[in-house]
């Protein structure tokens, strides 16, 4: 329903306004329009990534199922932490019939599409020696409230790919935990209206469940190894596919 007092102001107001005036009211709602679309875009960017945490935990129940206790004590048999006590995935993806050059412009590709914003960043891409590193990032993967304190997970993982004619390997590397820690803001905490900083720490993982037995946040320890493992397939397998079947499936050279 048109509000008749407001349209007759708007109209007046209109009718009174010079015709610089009102070719500078146009430029000014423009811009409005335009930092807003450049805004948004930023946004979205900022926000790219190749699975959000809510969608990686549907993925890993499906696959591991909810009891993340069991699950890590399963997984864990299968896994072995490396000399540097970081968690390490390595798989050699066969390409017959392509080149290393032909390999790096899809990897390339991949990489600059899936790592080029916020704080997923490729960090070394060198095209003569077949090797591209990029960093990943994962918020919240799991997080916790205990009576003192509360900490939430967050998942940093290195992809690197190596290039040559035919094949491809990718090691998938998570060397450690980042951990938001807030002391003394647990549920007790919060009763109290506690407001505490937040605490950045590293937790390694041989400190960590299943790799340790004895673990005090031992549960979100072992969703959080669960999180990183579906990751490292959900990786795999998306380089597997763009090595294979290329980007966006229409990388050819007959065109």
């Amino acid at each position: 329903m048109v509000n008749r007092e407001a349209y007759g102001e708007s109209l007046r107001l209109f009718v009174g306004t010079g015709k610089n005036d009102y070719f500078d009211l146009i430029q000014i709602n423009m811009k409005k329009m335009f930092l807003c679309a450049v805004m948004l875009l930023l946004a979205v960017g900022v926000n790219a990534q190749i699975m959000r945490a809510e969608e990686l935990e549907k993925y890993a129940k499906r696959r591991y199922g909810a009891k993340w206790t069991d699950a890590a004590k399963n997984l864990a048999g299968q896994l072995q932490l490396d000399k540097n006590n970081a968690l390490t995935y390595t798989q050699v993806i066969e390409a017959p019939n392509k080149t290393k050059t032909q390999l790096y412009v899809i990897l390339n590709y991949w990489y600059t599409n899936t790592f080029g914003s916020g704080n997923s960043v490729i960090q070394l891409n060198d095209k003569d020696a077949g090797v591209i590193i990029a960093k990943s990032n994962v918020d919240a993967i799991a997080s916790h409230t205990g009576g003192l304190n509360s900490y939430t997970i967050h998942l940093t993982s290195i992809i690197k790919t190596d290039i040559k004619d035919g094949k491809v390997r990718v090691t998938y590397t998570v060397p450690f935990y980042d951990v938001d820690v807030m002391y003394g803001v647990g549920i007790l905490g919060a009763q109290e209206g506690t407001v505490a900083p937040i605490v950045q720490e590293k937790w390694l993982l041989d400190n960590c469940y299943p790799f340790a037995r004895r673990d005090s946040h031992k549960k979100t320890s072992a969703k959080a190894l669960i999180m990183a493992h579906a990751y490292s397939n959900v990786i795999i397998d998306k380089i597997e596919e763009a090595v294979k079947n290329g980007v966006v499936g229409n990388e050819t050279e007959d065109w």
